[in-house]
């Protein structure tokens, strides 16, 4: 029988997730889709994002391994971003969530606004 992390146990499960349900992590991911980037070309896609946040993120991401972080020792002390292929093998399940929300878009705000009005409740 295996065993499975549970919540709560700061297992493989709680990274990947907390990781994802972060509010720009998948934005991010898909902004290094391309190519590595630095920290001033990451902002310029994330409108809203505070340089706090940004950081905040991409230091979560580097620590689950699903970004690398590279600093170059040049005058302007560049400093680069990129996918690791565990991060690029987190795109395809991202697109088909994606892909999910766009065909449940109105199920998804018929259940937000009937939560809303309190139709939901029980």
């Amino acid at each position: 029988m295996t065993a499975y992390p549970r919540l709560g146990d700061d297992g493989p499960a709680d990274t990947a997730a907390g990781r994802i349900g972060d509010k720009w992590a998948t934005l991010i991911l898909r902004c290094l889709e391309g190519g590595p980037r630095r920290f001033s070309e990451l902002k310029v896609p994330l409108r809203g994002i505070t340089s706090k946040s940004l950081t905040q993120s991409l230091r979560g991401l580097e620590r689950d391994g699903f970004l690398t972080r590279v600093a170059y020792e040049t005058p302007d002390r560049r400093v680069e971003y990129a996918l690791t292929p565990l991060g690029r093998g987190l795109l395809g399940p991202l697109d088909a969530a994606c892909e999910w929300t766009r065909e449940h878009w109105d199920e998804l705000i018929d259940a937000q606004e009937a939560g809303l009005s309190g139709e939901g409740a029980r």
